[in-house]
């Protein structure tokens, strides 16, 4: 079953970073047999307006100006995609031992990974529509897989990617009730030619470009279906344990 779009629009949240950057444009062009929308809506932190996961307003006027947006179109919000997360940068390392947990670095992981998709959820989701197919997909991870952490380490990452994959399966119960025909997933991406993976791209693993990374994720997209809300799905379209 394919996405089926054909007055739809789509927004992507992160389209500043690699990831976002290439869901865009192949959202924008069709390319790589990638569905085309009539409209792609691109919000990030440098972008007008801006998103900033530290200020609530910022996501509220985000939506106001989506919904303004398609409503000039006359267009519908189809899909929603939230790229966006953190794993180390100024405020902080992935942590190798408890004995290395910081309440700063937490806090900021998790504002980033959880609150703030959270936050998109209350603002964004609403405009979704009440009827036919829509998606809505937050990039999350398989190491924020509880049953499949076997390694250890990377407490706050783990942790605020288990806390948004719980927020994913419950907003697609929710979903549900006001759509039966809404998606909502969790994606993993798998290891990314990014800013956010390029530290920890050890040899041997599938280190793709985002370009290829974003394909292979709008076409896992398109054959997903209402028995598959509330998954976290990997980029081949196989669900991981939570």
């Amino acid at each position: 079953m394919n996405f089926d779009i054909p007055a739809g629009a789509a927004l992507v949240i992160g389209a500043g970073g690699g990831l976002g950057t290439a869901l865009v444009a192949q959202l924008s062009s069709g390319a790589g047999g990638a569905m085309a929308c009539p409209a792609v809506l691109a919000l990030s932190r440098s972008s007008l307006p801006a998103i900033d996961y530290g200020s609530e307003a910022s996501l509220k006027a985000a939506a106001g100006w989506a919904a303004a947006q398609c409503a000039g179109r006359q267009l519908e919000l189809r899909l929603l995609i939230v790229a966006t997360g953190f794993l180390h940068g100024a405020q902080g390392q992935p942590e190798r031992s408890f004995t290395q947990l910081d309440a700063g670095y937490l806090a900021h992981v998790f504002q980033v990974n959880a609150i703030g998709p959270a936050l998109v959820m209350k603002h964004i989701l609403p405009l979704l529509p009440r009827q036919g197919r829509c998606v809505a997909a937050f990039m999350s991870a398989r190491v924020g897989s509880i049953g499949d952490n076997a390694l250890g380490g990377w407490y706050g990452y783990r942790a605020s990617k288990a806390a948004l994959n719980q927020l994913v399966k419950t907003a697609s119960v929710e979903m549900t009730r006001r759509n039966p025909q809404s998606v909502c997933v969790a994606l993993h991406p798998g290891t990314v030619d990014t800013a956010l993976s390029q530290p920890f791209a050890k040899t041997g693993l599938n280190v793709r470009p985002a370009e290829q990374a974003a394909g292979e994720l709008l076409a896992v997209l398109q054959g997903l279906t209402p028995v598959d809300t509330g998954a976290l799905v990997d980029y081949q379209g196989a669900k991981l344990a939570f």
